[in-house]
């Protein structure tokens, strides 16, 4: 496959419910890391396979979900020729720390997908 899923993130409106639940649930190592002045991330250690993220909804009453990311050679080629092809921009080309760069679609049917561009790549 050449766009593989490398990440899976939770946004949702209780943080720390969330932590105790999937801890508890499937022992996932969980460890938090203050991104910018008042924003704190959980990264989710899974051991072997896909790990991810969990982080608070930005926008109050939106319902918690659960986002895939895939890897991706350029993330804003990639935007762009989403938008293109009828995807709707939610989250537009955003770089992550020191980490990489990001961007959040809604594809034609309404799903959310995220892309991921790894620093230095």
């Amino acid at each position: 496959m050449g766009n593989p899923f490398v990440h899976v993130e939770l946004s949702t409106g209780d943080v720390d419910a969330a932590k105790a639940f999937y801890k508890a649930l499937l022992s996932w190592e969980l460890s938090d890391r203050e991104m910018a002045p008042g924003f704190t991330y959980t990264l989710v250690d899974v051991g072997e396979g896909t790990g991810g993220g969990m982080m608070k909804t930005p926008a109050e009453g939106a319902p918690a979900a659960w986002t895939p990311y895939v890897l991706v050679d350029d993330v804003v080629a990639t935007t762009a020729k989403a938008k293109e092809l009828g995807a709707q921009v939610c989250v537009d080309v955003t770089p992550v720390a020191d980490m990489g760069t990001m961007a959040m679609i809604k594809d034609p049917t309404g799903a959310m997908i995220g892309f991921w561009q790894p620093k230095g790549k």
